[in-house]
């Protein structure tokens, strides 16, 4: 799993069907500090993940197994959104205080 913030979006009005119903995010991959990176990536949402939001993504064969997502042609998953994470006994990140 890696870390990422929710930064756009993607709309596809021509698409492989299976993929009609499904949300694409864009999410900015973060570094263990959450600091942000200059790497992207298109993500299926299975979470109901929105722009701002921090979260937990895989991607290649382990992002066709959510239920959201398999036997679906997609490399990459939004499969949860991070409420805080500690690194070494410290907050790195702590959804409702902004940080």
């Amino acid at each position: 799993m890696l870390i990422g913030k929710v930064v756009g979006s993607v709309v596809a009005t021509r698409k492989d069907e299976k993929l009609e119903g499904r949300k694409l995010l864009v999410v900015q991959v973060h570094n263990h500090r959450n600091e942000p990176t200059e790497q992207y990536v298109v993500a299926a949402d299975s979470v109901q993940a929105g722009i701002g939001d921090m979260v937990l993504y895989a991607t290649g064969s382990s992002a066709r197994q959510t239920h959201a997502t398999e036997n679906r042609p997609v490399d990459a998953v939004v499969m949860a959104v991070v409420d805080s994470w500690d690194l070494g006994g410290d907050n790195v990140y702590e959804k409702w205080s902004g940080r």
